[in-house]
C-alpha cells in the first residue's frame, strides 16, 4: 500500500509536531485527490491513520506520552504517481505558504505490514487499554509475537473526533506480528 507520511514525536492532540504533521498530510491528501480527479480517476480521501511506538516501551504502556514516537498517514490509491504528489506539494505550497517549512517533511512512501491482528475500539483513544489487550492476548494465542518497534501499533481513525462525541469514535486497532 502507498501513502503520504509524516514522522514524529510526542502527544497526540498536544504536541505541535503532531498538529503540524494533521495540518500538512490533509491538504496535500485533497490536492492529489483533485488532481486525479482532473485526469479522470476520482475517489474518496481514506481516513488519517498513525503508527506508534517508543524507545523505551514503558513509555508507551504508561502513558508517557510526550516520548512516544509517531507516523501519521493517509493511504493513496494504486494509480497515484510520485509526479502527481510533486505537482501537489508544489500546489500546496503556492496556496499555503505557511506549510512551506513542514512540506519538506512529507514523503510518499510504500508500506508492508504483513500479518495482523484487529479490532474495531469504540470510545474515547483514553480507553484504549483493554481493546488492545484484547489483541494482544489474541497474538499471543496463535502464537503470534511483536516487538513494538519493527511490528508497530497501528490506528485507524474512522471518525471525525471534532463532530462526534468521545463515547462513539470509531478506531481500528491493529498490530502486526510473525508467527
Amino acid at each position: 500500500m502507498q501513502f503520504l507520511m509524516i514522522d514524529g514525536m510526542g502527544s497526540p492532540g498536544e504536541a505541535k509536531e503532531y498538529m503540524d504533521a494533521i495540518s500538512v498530510l490533509y491538504p496535500v491528501a485533497y490536492k492529489v485527490k483533485f488532481l486525479s480527479k482532473d485526469q479522470g480517476k476520482d475517489y474518496v480521501v481514506l481516513p488519517l491513520e498513525g503508527l506508534w511506538w517508543a524507545d523505551d516501551m514503558n513509555d508507551f504502556t504508561e502513558g508517557n506520552r510526550d516520548k512516544w514516537k509517531w507516523t501519521l498517514m493517509i493511504r493513496q490509491p494504486d494509480w497515484i504517481t510520485e509526479e502527481l504528489i510533486d505537482d501537489s506539494l508544489e500546489i500546496t505550497k503556492a496556496k499555503k505558504p505557511e506549510l512551506k517549512e513542514f512540506l519538506p517533511k512529507l514523503r510518499f512512501e510504500t508500506f508492508e505490514e504483513g500479518l495482523c491482528a484487529q479490532i474495531m475500539h469504540i470510545g474515547p483513544f483514553s480507553e484504549e487499554g483493554p481493546t488492545i489487550e484484547k489483541v494482544h492476548h489474541y497474538i499471543k494465542k496463535v502464537g503470534g509475537k511483536f516487538d513494538g518497534h519493527e511490528k508497530k501499533h497501528h490506528e485507524i481513525y474512522l471518525s471525525d473526533i471534532r463532530r462526534a462525541k468521545p463515547e462513539n469514535w470509531k478506531t481500528v486497532i491493529r498490530q502486526s506480528y510473525i508467527e
